[in-house]
């Protein structure tokens, strides 16, 4: 890799979901994203923007105003530092009135050591949380 390519932003800017309820997707969020030391650094009157600095993911009301559906196949994975923080991730969105799409576990069908937990929030969206540990010992 070139000096040059260092310096570019990354791929991707950010994601968006759409929500029906601002009130109710920012329960779910602040609690899932807080185990991922990821916090709310944005919002108006249509969305709810988290990331480290700037806005990665924000949960949105749809731009054209209809009712906010989920694509089947379609979810957002966010870098876990390490089992605990995946394992809270699951904890607390299920807390905060999510789903389980997938309790925290090793996925040996995705990787060696790929560690990771699926939650559904409130409009059906899936997220996943998932840390990279070494397989043999459940460790980072």
């Amino acid at each position: 890799m070139t000096g040059a390519a260092e310096t570019r932003p990354p791929l991707v800017s950010h994601v968006s979901v759409g929500v029906t309820d601002l009130a109710r997707a920012g329960v779910f969020y602040d609690a899932a994203f807080q185990a991922l030391g990821v916090g709310r650094v944005m919002e108006h009157p249509m969305g709810l923007a988290y990331g480290r600095t700037l806005p990665e993911f924000w949960a949105s009301v749809p731009q054209d105003h209809q009712p906010a559906t989920t694509g089947n196949g379609v979810h957002v994975c966010f870098a876990a530092s390490d089992r605990d923080a995946v394992d809270l991730f699951h904890a607390q969105g299920l807390a905060a009135g999510g789903d389980d799409a997938g309790a925290p576990g090793f996925r040996p069908e995705y990787a060696p050591g790929y560690y990771a937990a699926f939650l559904r929030d409130p409009d059906g969206n899936k997220i996943e949380a998932m840390a990279w540990l070494r397989a043999d010992t459940g460790g980072a």
